[in-house]
């Protein structure tokens, strides 16, 4: 779905990692408001770690609680079930960059949840799978959303900003081809002559660097609203119709991205009360040429295609609201059920690892999604949830990895 950040919390997360508070969710209708329920957390499992480690694999195991005294609703557990099947071709056929399972270990689980009946799923849970903590298993979990912006097929008046699909000469480049210590390392460019340079930025493209290299699949009526959907990945446009057209990720230009909300506030641009989403849009909109080219300094660009379905993660697979996740592939195999126990009740509860993102890096670190509409964006920009997370691999997972010594010899505590 995305190779971008989740729109409000990484403006959220860029402001505090500059010693602010968190940004607030942008203003809904007080009937979509989401009260806030605190939870208390699971406490981690004492567990060894290996600081820097850099996959799962590397970074300390430990037996995690029984699934069956995890708090887990059969309601909840029917939805994770449903997300877990589609994960399942993905699960058994893809390389698992977390080091911890193999396809054929998922092969068992899967085969059973296509028999699973109504009522049972809790119970398929209990059954086939162990829980793991991996390190520490403190958790932060944020949330994304799909949002929704005006657009048009054609450009028209007030349409005007188009919505560019991957450039036929943007070139994907896997650098261990050419070296072993390389390896998980890609770039994005263009040949220019008989060289392989950087592809265009933000600044370039917004002045019409890809006139005859990319067709244009819309036209969006707010550059604002569309660069805040670029951040998200994918979303929606509303046509003039009032019919909608799902759009979703199809490749970014290589930049490194940028928050800009961590910039305009190091630059003094946002006053006490405005570090909020509806601040930074009303800062842009009231002073449209510095906002332009503070938004250009996030030189990462992202491209589209029209989807047809429901939003797509990482695995190319629907994702759905309330139980997949973004998580990292190093430390989490994509596909697998993941229990987070939190400090608020919503982001607790049993998800499906099924997407990514460029911000959600490390062990225990998620990005929760919640669908589209205002409740989902009232939910997704106000999460900022800590507590304990328990990866669900299949049975026997860890006493094979205890007796592998994963990895060359990192430490499995069964």
């Amino acid at each position: 779905m995305r190779a971008r950040r989740g729109g409000i919390v990484a403006l959220a997360l860029s402001l505090s990692a500059c010693g602010g508070g968190a940004l607030q969710p942008p203003a809904v209708p007080s009937s979509h408001a989401v009260p806030l329920v605190p939870a208390t957390p699971l406490p981690p499992v004492a567990a060894v770690t290996v600081p820097g480690a850099t996959t799962a694999a590397k970074a300390g195991l430990v037996a995690g609680p029984p699934i069956a005294s995890l708090q887990l609703s059969e309601t909840r557990a029917a939805l994770a079930l449903a997300a877990f099947r589609i994960s399942c071709t993905a699960l058994q056929s893809r390389v698992d960059g977390s080091g911890l399972t193999r396809g054929s270990d998922w092969q068992p689980a899967c085969a059973a949840a296509a028999g699973i009946g109504a009522g049972d799923a809790r119970g398929f849970f209990v059954r086939w799978f162990e829980s793991v903590q991996v390190g520490d298993g403190k958790a932060f979990a944020t949330g994304y959303y799909e949002p929704e912006i005006a657009g048009s097929r054609d450009r028209r008046p007030g349409y005007d900003v188009p919505v560019y699909a991957r450039p036929a000469d943007l070139i994907d480049v896997d650098l261990s081809q050419f070296s072993a210590d390389l390896k998980g390392k890609r770039i994005r460019g263009r040949v220019d002559g008989s060289n392989f340079v950087p592809y265009f930025d933000r600044g370039a493209i917004e002045q019409g660097a890809l006139a005859e290299r990319a067709r244009v699949i819309a036209w969006a009526a707010d550059p604002i609203d569309l660069f805040f959907l670029e951040i998200q990945g994918s979303g929606r446009l509303r046509l003039p119709d009032g019919a909608v057209m799902r759009i979703g990720y199809d490749s970014q230009n290589g930049r490194d991205y940028t928050g800009i909300g961590a910039l305009m506030k190091a630059r003094g641009l946002l006053a006490p009360g405005q570090t909020s989403m509806q601040g930074i849009v009303a800062w842009l909109r009231g002073h449209p040429d510095e906002g332009r080219e503070i938004m250009r300094e996030n030189k990462s660009y992202v491209f589209f295609r029209e989807q047809q379905s429901a939003p797509l993660g990482a695995l190319g697979l629907p994702v759905t609201g309330g139980v997949s996740a973004a998580a990292d592939p190093r430390f989490v195999p994509l596909g697998a059920p993941v229990f987070l126990s939190m400090d608020r009740a919503d982001a607790t509860g049993l998800w499906v690892a099924q997407d990514t993102g460029g911000a959600i890096r490390g062990s225990n670190r998620f990005d929760t999604f919640w669908g589209a509409g205002d409740a989902a964006s009232a939910t997704a920009g106000g999460m900022a949830a800590r507590g304990t997370a328990f990866l669900l691999l299949p049975v026997g997972t860890m006493a094979r990895l205890t007796a592998e010594r994963v990895d060359g010899g990192a430490p499995v505590n069964p």
